[in-house]
């Protein structure tokens, strides 16, 4: 299995920015977390970060299964894995009925895809594979059939039933946003403008029905509750505090995505400050 450690960073920039992109994985990999994320990512990009360093793992958080077509994906893991054993992370994903052309039933879609990785000619070993999973099915495919879950936008009591529902063993990842800030106002303004984009699609919010918030929740950018839920905010103690919540309930490695004022900069003194207080 790909030794992603215990804390890692989410960051969808990752997959956008060339230059920039591999000087922050070469600093967030001496700073000493054990993975990084990056949203909507292909291989070839996460071969080139896993370039700009010697030791942090890479995992793509998602590919999604609609855009790329299970035999080139194989081929490409393969080519990543050569240069780089034991630090790539596959992670896959069914999208949302909103954004993905042609989505149909995502579990079965889901097997099949599983299935190619399987028969390619440069087959995916399942310890190099894992699934953004949130409900039930798809969390028990997880674990039958890769490392295990990468479940987003959930809370701790969320992992510890991800936890009871996949067992002891598998790979138990979830993506949790910070801001790192202990202004309500601030924070919970910051926070909104992710969250607001998720209330609007079905599988996040019928995985916050799950865990028990109800329609009103999904309003005005998501209720206090929602994103205090969500979303960790506070002093540097209480930040620390709520993240180790996440491995008591469970989970093997939190991904912290960091939220600020600046989406389109990379938070790297935040990162730095994040590192420090996790003691890295």
């Amino acid at each position: 299995m790909v030794d992603v450690g215990r804390f890692g960073v989410w960051s969808s920039k990752l997959n956008e920015d060339g230059g920039e992109a591999v000087e922050v994985v070469a600093e967030l990999d001496e700073l000493g977390f054990g993975a990084v994320w990056f949203g909507m990512g292909t291989v070839p990009v996460a071969g080139r970060l896993l370039d700009a360093a010697s030791r942090i793992a890479v995992a793509t958080g998602i590919l999604s299964i609609w855009q790329h077509e299970a035999p080139m994906v194989a081929e490409q893991t393969a080519a990543v894995e050569d240069r780089h054993p034991d630090r790539f992370l596959l992670g896959l994903g069914a999208s949302h009925a909103p954004l993905a052309k042609g989505y149909r039933k995502p579990y079965s879609t889901m097997v099949a895809y599983l299935d190619a990785l399987d028969s390619a000619s440069s087959p995916v070993p399942k310890e190099c594979r894992a699934l953004a999973a949130l409900g039930p099915k798809m969390l028990r495919l997880a674990a039958e059939r890769t490392a295990g879950a990468h479940p987003y936008l959930v809370d701790a009591q969320y992992v510890a039933w991800a936890r009871q529902t996949i067992g002891d063993g598998p790979l138990l990842a979830p993506e949790v946003k910070v801001v790192l800030s202990a202004d309500p106002e601030r924070a919970r303004s910051v926070a909104r403008q992710t969250v607001d984009t998720y209330t609007r699609l079905p599988n996040y919010t019928n995985n916050w029905l799950r865990m028990g918030f109800t329609e009103d929740d999904f309003t005005g950018g998501g209720s206090d509750r929602l994103v205090d839920s969500v979303v960790i905010w506070g002093d540097d103690d209480t930040v620390r505090r709520r993240l180790a919540e996440f491995h008591e309930a469970g989970a093997d490695h939190v991904a912290v995505q960091l939220l600020d004022d600046s989406p389109e900069s990379y938070p790297r003194e935040d990162w730095r400050r994040l590192a420090e207080l996790l003691d890295l």
